[in-house]
């Protein structure tokens, strides 16, 4: 396991929300539309142009309490810190270890009718990515509906996502999502929080997005 998580409820009153919540969520956009949006939806303020990122050292910006743990954990290869900065997000996501269920979902491997690699790997975002053990808080029955209910699981993932790349020192504050609702980042430095989610190690690069790699997954107002 990466990370001792931070618990902001007893486990049994998460696992019953996030399983209400998501029985209950509805959307009324479509994996299709989701794309349109994400390619539509102008860059923020705080966007650092692509030519300075690509210049930035893989780890120069890293903040979050797991980090280290994190490069012993994945010390080389494509899912390193190093790794991930040559790959567009989706498919660095998909090399590194610690983000299985979440490259699953978002590859079609949960729902065979979502499927976003093409949308995240062409532009420039800032995606909130939970580890494999945020989803492991999830029930099974959520997960069940997750894999039928196409235009609830967008909704999900793409709360993630924000337009254009956002570094740990603009990251506090209020961010409207692909999706379309706000996330709350507050906190700074290696306390930084998403919601209610911690950020393990935040500030890891792609070679077209800033990835946060989080603690719970993120679920949309209703």
């Amino acid at each position: 396991m990466l990370i001792t998580k931070k618990s902001r409820v007893a486990a049994g009153a998460s696992l019953a929300f996030v399983a209400a919540l998501a029985l209950s969520a509805c959307s009324t956009a479509s994996t299709g539309d989701m794309d349109d949006e994400m390619a539509e939806t102008p860059m923020t303020e705080q966007t650092t142009p692509m030519d300075d990122m690509e210049e930035m050292d893989a780890a120069a910006y890293l903040v979050g309490p797991g980090c280290m743990e994190y490069a012993e954990a994945v010390p080389s290869g494509a899912g390193s810190v190093d790794g991930m900065a040559m790959d567009p997000v989706a498919t660095a996501a998909s090399n590194n270890p610690l983000l299985t269920t979440l490259t699953a979902a978002v590859s079609g491997g949960l729902n065979p009718d979502v499927n976003l690699v093409d949308t995240l790997n062409g532009g420039e975002f800032t995606v909130f990515a939970p580890v494999d053990d945020a989803f492991a808080k999830i029930d099974q029955a959520t997960i069940d509906t997750l894999s039928t209910d196409s235009d609830l699981l967008t909704s999900i993932l793409t709360y993630h996502v924000v337009p254009g790349q956002i570094l740990p020192e603009d990251l506090p504050g209020t961010h409207t999502t692909v999706q379309g609702a706000d996330v709350e980042v507050t906190g700074s430095g290696d306390d930084l929080m998403v919601n209610d989610s911690m950020v393990i190690c935040g500030g890891v690069q792609t070679a077209n997005a800033v990835v946060y790699l989080v603690d719970t997954v993120l679920m949309p107002p209703m």
